[in-house]
């Protein structure tokens, strides 16, 4: 079967309707169904001293593995390779890709702050990054969208697609589990410092490819490529994550403005380095312009996943 061409269904199929609200009110989503599990095991599982835990998130990373691979290795077994085969595993790779619902919460933040609605702003942001919303000002609220834009067109859309393009279902269906277990577990707060451990170093691992990819495509669709490059070859090592600095750091220099940089979360202050720290702040044309730059690599990896399938 033609991996990419059963992606290449997903990614269109998602451009086209997302995910419905109405099949969403019905049957959940698979990524709900992912975190459900995961919740489960971290109720169980996440407890006693540190070494206990650290080895009992390994567990719990291995037992969610277990959970999607089984079946998705199962149902790309059974399927036929044919055209109808790759329709189908275009329509169940869907729901793992986010092309629409990412450019939707980011321009629900654009247009109150382009109309300077900074509290309706700050409540669309609040909805796709972990930062208090409380404390940031127009420039920050943009700065936020646009970093969030920047690093979940890598964990989103781009690594899901990869790993798919490469493994077919089991590999898009992997690499969501081991997402979302970093998006739930990974982060080094009090409870999950040492029981998330695995779950983070895995998703540092999958992403490290996907995301290095991600910033070419950025800088590729850029009409400051030569920025763009400049500022990811020489700040992406500065970020506080080995992957996220390689598309913000594109990002930022595509668009000429600064990124990353101090953050204020719920428990605790972040001071992180500035990606394109000689650069102003980005503001809603910025933001804007960050949409348009998504659009268009948006349609490259379309592009991409077209000739891969023809060949």
């Amino acid at each position: 079967m033609s991996f990419a061409a059963a992606m290449l269904v997903a990614a269109l199929l998602d451009i086209a309707i997302g995910w419905p609200e109405r099949l969403y009110a019905r049957i959940g989503h698979p990524v709900t169904w992912i975190g459900a599990i995961i919740e489960w095991l971290d109720d169980r599982l996440n407890t006693g001293s540190p070494g206990p835990r650290r080895r009992a998130g390994a567990v719990a990373v291995g037992g969610v593995l277990a959970a999607v691979l089984v079946p998705s290795i199962l149902v790309q077994v059974l399927l036929p390779d044919t055209w109808l085969g790759i329709a189908v595993a275009g329509v169940l790779a869907w729901p793992f890709v986010a092309i629409r619902s990412m450019y939707s919460h980011v321009a629900a933040v654009a247009r109150p702050l382009t109309a300077q609605d900074l509290p309706e702003a700050r409540k669309a942001v609040a909805m796709i990054v972990g930062r208090d919303p409380a404390r940031l000002d127009a420039d920050g609220v943009a700065r936020a969208a646009l970093e969030s834009l920047a690093e979940n067109t890598s964990d989103g859309i781009w690594a899901p697609l990869f790993w798919g393009a490469l493994a077919g279902l089991p590999g898009i269906a992997a690499y969501k589990a081991i997402n979302t277990l970093d998006s739930m577990i990974g982060h080094r707060t009090t409870r999950h410092a040492d029981f998330g451990t695995a779950a983070a170093r895995l998703d540092d691992l999958v992403n490290l490819v996907p995301a290095r990819l991600t910033g070419l495509l950025f800088l590729v669709c850029s009409y400051r490529w030569r920025a763009a490059w400049r500022t990811m070859r020489r700040d992406a090592p500065r970020h506080r994550s080995p992957n996220a600095g390689w598309p913000e750091g594109a990002m930022a220099g595509a668009l000429g403005v600064r990124l990353s940089g101090p953050r204020v979360y719920q428990d605790r202050i972040a001071d992180e380095p500035w990606l394109n720290a000689g650069a102003p702040d980005p503001t809603p044309r910025s933001l804007r312009q960050g949409l348009r730059l998504y659009l268009r690599t948006m349609c490259l990896c379309v592009a991409i996943l077209a000739g891969l399938a023809v060949l």
